[in-house]
């Protein structure tokens, strides 16, 4: 009886072996000595094969990190960074695999195909981290915006991913420092700021509008 382990790692070895997909789920099962029906047991195509290996990588780096006792004590910054990190360890462990299934969107400003499944995992995940943030006072509540954070780090989440799979760097150094910066950078817009100060006083002078008048201001 077959797995899907058994056939995760048959497809895996394949592409890697090949760089390419097998012809047909026929000559693949044929290889692997099991039947069809068995492959369709637990895989609708080798697409769904791809996006579930990218999924489990996610859910193992998010679950691994959620059972550490220091994770509550993290501040939101602090918990999407280590998730970066995290993540690109866990990558590292299937870099050739992650290479091939990226390489159809090298150049792609969209979301890969591959990645369908890890997108609305991750923004869930982020946007867990992102209320936390904002119910401490951490992050700044905008109206219409604040919902929007979550989105702004999915874009980080792409952009780390193809920049560590061109990074030629000894042990990724450049990847880490990408990580720093580009968190750090989306952290801070989400921070108050003085443009924030200007919006409340704004808003304040309009709420006050009779006050002025007699001021006259």
């Amino acid at each position: 009886m077959a797995t899907a382990q058994q056939i995760k790692n048959g497809y895996i070895d394949y592409v890697l072996t090949h760089d390419e997909k097998p012809k047909s789920v026929y000559s693949f099962v044929k290889k692997l000595k099991i039947s069809e029906s068995e492959f369709y047991e637990f895989y609708a195509s080798f697409e769904s094969i791809e996006k579930t290996i990218w999924v489990e990588m996610t859910v193992e780096t998010i679950d691994t990190l959620q059972q550490q006792e220091v994770w509550a004590e993290y501040s939101s910054r602090d918990k999407i960074l280590a998730f970066f990190y995290s993540y690109v360890e866990v990558l590292k462990k299937q870099r050739s695999f992650i290479i091939y299934s990226l390489k159809s969107a090298k150049n792609s400003l969209n979301t890969p195909d591959v990645l369908s499944g890890v997108k609305p995992i991750f923004e869930h995940f982020a946007d867990d981290v992102i209320n936390d943030g904002l119910e401490s006072g951490e992050l700044a509540q905008r109206k219409f915006l604040s919902k929007r954070y979550k989105d702004a780090v999915w874009l980080q989440f792409a952009f780390i991913v193809k920049f560590w799979v061109h990074d030629d760097s000894t042990g990724f150094e450049k990847t880490d420092e990408a990580i720093e910066k580009g968190i750090n950078v989306t952290f801070d817009l989400f921070q108050h700021s003085p443009i924030d100060n200007l919006l409340d006083y704004g808003k304040f002078l309009s709420r006050n509008g009779k006050f002025r008048e007699k001021m006259g201001l």
